[in-house]
């Protein structure tokens, strides 16, 4: 009897094979060395099947015009001069990066280091209405479903590896009526809640209006321009009052303002442009990241940045007023930094990249200490979005164009001001509040643009250290091992630095209390970050703590969030279960190193085993089992494993470094995976 017929979207197939695979036309694992040629001995011959290798501009150096022309690509920093020579940020002495590095050579004078192939590729989800939506190569949704292949690929089926589908997690949009009046919310019931939105906002946002102005108006707004400008005061209050604890009367307020706020904003049908309706979308779309809802939020700024083009934002227009100019550029550059902040978050194309080299100096002026995190900001989200543009939007990631774009992050770095640096001294607690978490918006800013720019490195790095780990213990310690790509493996000490810097900060200001509760922006950081130290802690044998106790922090700080909202409950959700993955893949192989020292000695009794349950046969027999054994996973993952105490009628196979010869089992056994099973999660 045929196995059932599989949809090809729930397949599991390489992007592209290595040319040994495609000649003997074996199944790839699309990872390089691939598995089959580690196996076989072949890795350091492992390579890319292209349509034509012997194409020049494969494999030429890029031209002097063409280097030219990459460092003249306009920038914040443009005035003084390009930057000629690349540095690499230097590693600090005891940092993880230390012993991710072992002892790497720097390579000769003259040599050049191959691309970092990118492995991440754009996805198309589904949302509430079941219309695709798009994620980018450069989403974390993307390196999500890469890690879990890669963690399927070592260590089979798990719930980490299907725990997924193709719906894009996203709450619904609550209509039904309110039985609230205004009345019910006192006038230091509002100061409050906008409070901790100038706090939950502080280092993105910058509106320049008055609050104590939109308080006093207690008045009912005729015209179209007064009902806009009225529900600026409504969407900070639903702001503030969504990032505050999660109590039924601050859930009615939140209700009420949002509710007021679309409505008074839609009243003139978006026909007449104006900077309250900038403002009003700007908000609208902070608002609908905190609310799970980030199609929404997308679409608004959408909104938010051709209306801003309408009335000439982008433009540094002269023959304005001091005071006006001011207005207009801190609304532009808050426009700029939370759109490209949620496209290189979805890896979509941004609704402002295009308009920005043409503003790129505006940032210089500073008023107040309060807007140097606005300033810091925009101009890190210059670099962000020329790293995108650049590394993202090629086959692979260039290591000349990294250095150039790490040098300019480095350059940011060292104008950031020292109050972006040093916390809050002498000031009253709303006021400290709001700074420390500009503060740390910066900082995260900072380390998330340090990821994106390196972690194509990192999975090239890691994927041939997972490869050297397989063939290590699957050969006893001989054999051809690949080699890791020495500037590779810094760059991806770089990104392991970064998220363990970012974890450290978020975790000190969370154990510190100034966290407020619904963090849209921090919680994507957060995730971004423990996703790469997963990737490196399923990757290594050894334990290192800091990276381990960094990734507990990320879970921390997740499991606050949770507790009201939705996309942070499934963030940790799937953090707890990598950690799973990485505890399984660590103790498989302390097994194997056990086995191989000791040959002579095995286990004779274990509570584990079951005498229902048969024993694997030929070289299985005497092969310890895992401290997890697939048998015990029962649950809609895993349909054939009962969940109570009947006989178990399938026993998935016991997979171990050898990976159950690949080649001869061509994945079909798990083609029929039911990949969305009711109960299985969203992304």
């Amino acid at each position: 009897m045929g196995r059932p017929k599989v949809n090809p979207e729930n397949r599991l197939r390489a992007n592209t094979a290595c040319t040994k695979c495609r000649a003997s036309k074996k199944r790839c694992s699309g990872s390089f060395p691939c598995t089959n040629c580690v196996r076989k001995g072949h890795a350091r011959s492992c390579i890319p099947f292209k349509s034509n290798p012997e194409s020049p501009s494969s494999h030429r150096d890029p031209t002097p015009r063409s280097r030219s022309r990459l460092d003249t690509i306009p920038t914040w920093d443009d005035s003084n001069g390009p930057l000629e020579t690349p540095v690499s940020p230097p590693n600090r002495a005891g940092s993880p990066s230390d012993r991710l590095l072992q002892r790497q050579q720097r390579p000769v004078a003259g040599s050049r280091s191959p691309e970092a192939t990118h492995r991440t590729h754009p996805r198309m989800l589904r949302n509430l209405q079941g219309d695709r939506v798009y994620v980018g190569k450069a989403a974390s949704l993307s390196f999500l479903q890469l890690l879990r292949e890669t963690v399927y690929q070592h260590i089979g089926p798990s719930q980490f590896s299907h725990n997924w589908s193709e719906d894009m997690l996203e709450n619904e949009a609550r209509h039904d009526p309110l039985s609230f009046s205004e009345e019910s919310c006192s006038v230091d019931d509002k100061r409050r809640f906008i409070s901790n939105f100038y706090a939950v906002t502080s280092g993105f946002l910058y509106l320049g209006c008055n609050t104590e102005a939109l308080l006093a108006d207690t008045t009912e707004p005729k015209t179209d321009r007064e009902k806009t400008h009225a529900a600026i005061g409504d969407l900070m209050i639903a702001i503030g009052a969504q990032s505050c604890l999660n109590e039924a009367t601050t859930v009615q307020i939140e209700r009420f303002f949002i509710t007021r706020g679309q409505r008074r904003t839609f009243a003139n049908f978006l026909e007449d442009p104006s900077m309250d309706l900038v403002r009003a979308f700007l908000l609208m779309s902070f608002y609908m990241f905190g609310a799970c809802r980030r199609n929404a939020a997308f679409m608004y700024l959408g909104v938010a940045a051709r209306s801003a083009v309408a009335l000439g934002l982008h433009e540094d227009s002269s023959g304005l007023g001091h005071q006006e100019k001011q207005e207009r550029s801190r609304l532009w550059m808050s426009l700029c930094v939370l759109d490209l902040l949620a496209s290189s978050i979805l890896g979509r194309p941004a609704a402002t990249s295009a308009l920005l080299p043409g503003c790129g100096d505006r940032s210089r002026q500073t008023d107040t200490a309060g807007e140097a995190g606005l300033f810091a900001s925009y101009r890190l989200s210059l670099i962000l979005n020329e790293i995108i543009g650049r590394l993202y939007g090629d086959q692979g990631a260039s290591i000349e164009k990294a250095e150039i774009l790490l040098a300019k992050l480095n350059r940011w770095s060292q104008h950031l001001p020292d109050s972006l640096r040093t916390p809050a001294e002498n000031e009253n607690p709303d006021d400290a509040q709001k700074r420390v978490i500009g503060n740390m918006h910066v900082a995260c800013l900072y380390h998330f643009a340090v990821i994106l720019l390196t972690r194509p490195f990192l999975i090239s790095t890691l994927s041939v250290r997972l490869a050297r780990l397989h063939q290590t213990l699957s050969t006893n310690g001989t054999g051809d091992f690949p080699d890791e790509d020495p500037v590779h493996s810094r760059l991806a000490a770089a990104c392991i630095d970064s998220a363990v810097y970012m974890l450290q900060t978020c975790l000190e200001i969370h154990q510190s209390d100034l966290l407020l509760r619904n963090m849209c922006i921090l919680k994507a950081f957060v995730f971004a970050a423990a996703l790469v130290l997963g990737f490196s802690m399923f990757a290594h044998r050894d334990v290192d703590t800091e990276i381990d106790s960094a990734f507990t922090g990320a879970l921390t700080i997740l499991r606050m969030l949770a507790q009201q909202s939705a996309q942070a409950a499934h963030y940790l959700e799937i953090l707890t279960l990598l950690e799973a993955a990485v505890t399984q893949q660590r103790e498989r192989l302390a097994s194997q190193a056990r086995q191989r020292r000791s040959k002579y000695v095995s286990r004779i009794f274990s509570l584990s085993d079951s005498p229902n349950v048969p024993r694997a046969q030929s070289e299985n027999e005497n092969r310890p089992e895992s401290a997890t054994p697939l048998s015990t996973q029962g649950g809609p993952l895993f349909p054939w494993i009962p969940q109570g105490d009947g006989p178990t009628t399938f026993t998935p196979p016991v997979l171990d470094g050898a990976f159950l010869e690949w080649e001869g089992m061509e994945l079909p056994l798990w083609d029929s995976f039911p990949f969305t099973e009711p109960g299985s999660c969203a992304l």
